[in-house]
């Protein structure tokens, strides 16, 4: 069963394919079902000989915003949300089910970063969490200039989310750190000189400058991208990623089962005492710092 919210279309003349995700009242946020037809899509395109490039891009004007947090704990199944007959209180998921269920996760996210096509990010609005990480593994991503950008997730869970590899590599120590420790969201424009994007440009060029490098790498021999990006990967595996597939999923699952001590921000507490909308307002409460 195929889900509408995430779609595919190809170009056999140009190699080409696009594939849209499409959950705009979610802001492109994506959930299990989502992230598996994504993935589906990626395989499909991997395995069809006449496609060279795959552009990643949202409906609306929005990237992604990662995970809905409607449901803390929709990544986990169904044991989440078991309760006994007496009503007796949901279980939070149990540490072995977060790590098989963050190590398939991350399966998702290595298969990307090691794709054999030229992958192609056409980022606006937001790219927040796991968006963030699909912009920055693309082979090229055109940023509009006004995109906002975080990790606002380490607000919930902490600062140890997410592939630190990546983000240590392609961001630096010193953003990555800041990012990840303050849980600070910030626009494309301010990181433009520090060459972490391909381009960034004004929010109205974005597809069309997405489109002109997607067709500039179709005009590559095929044989010879998939030899390049395997060569790229072995590369960035021996300087970069050494360790990443055991240390990702690793300390994202223990990461998501913190103990909070007394006026540490809770979320899957306040959105379950205050709903969703006013959850996101405490934690933002909880976060400001006015500037001396």
């Amino acid at each position: 069963m195929t889900d509408d919210r995430v779609r595919m279309e190809r170009d056999e003349r140009s190699g080409v394919a696009r594939i849209t995700l499409d959950n705009v009242e979610r802001k492109n946020a994506y959930d299990p079902e989502m992230r598996r037809q994504l993935g589906a899509h990626l395989e499909e395109l991997a395995y069809d000989d006449d496609t060279k490039v795959v552009i990643l891009r949202g409906e609306g004007g929005v990237f992604s915003t990662w995970a809905d947090m409607n449901n803390a704990y929709a990544w986990y199944g169904d044991a989440s949300k078991e309760g006994d007959s007496n009503g007796a209180k949901a279980r939070r998921p149990s540490q072995r089910r977060r790590l098989l269920v963050d190590r398939q996760t991350f399966d998702f996210y290595q298969f990307f970063l090691g794709y054999p096509k030229v992958t192609v990010a056409e980022v606006a609005g937001f790219a927040l969490g796991g968006g963030l990480e699909l912009a920055l593994m693309a082979d090229i991503a055109v940023v509009a200039d006004d995109t906002k950008l975080g990790m606002p997730a380490t607000r919930f869970l902490g600062p140890a989310l997410g592939s630190l590899h990546l983000f240590f590599h392609r961001l630096g120590p010193v953003l990555a750190r800041r990012l990840l420790l303050t849980g600070d969201t910030i626009e494309a424009h301010e990181i433009a000189h520090l060459g972490v994007f391909t381009e960034v440009v004004e929010a109205d060029a974005v597809t069309d400058r997405a489109g002109w490098w997607a067709e500039k790498a179709s005009r590559m021999p095929a044989d010879g991208i998939v030899l390049a990006k395997e060569a790229f990967r072995l590369i960035e595996q021996v300087t970069a990623y050494q360790g990443e597939q055991v240390l990702s999923p690793l300390l994202h699952a223990y990461g998501t089962n913190l103990q909070f001590g007394e006026g540490e921000f809770n979320f899957v507490k306040a959105r379950a005492e205050h709903g969703t909308k006013e959850a996101f307002a405490l934690r933002d409460a909880h976060f400001e710092v006015p500037e001396p």
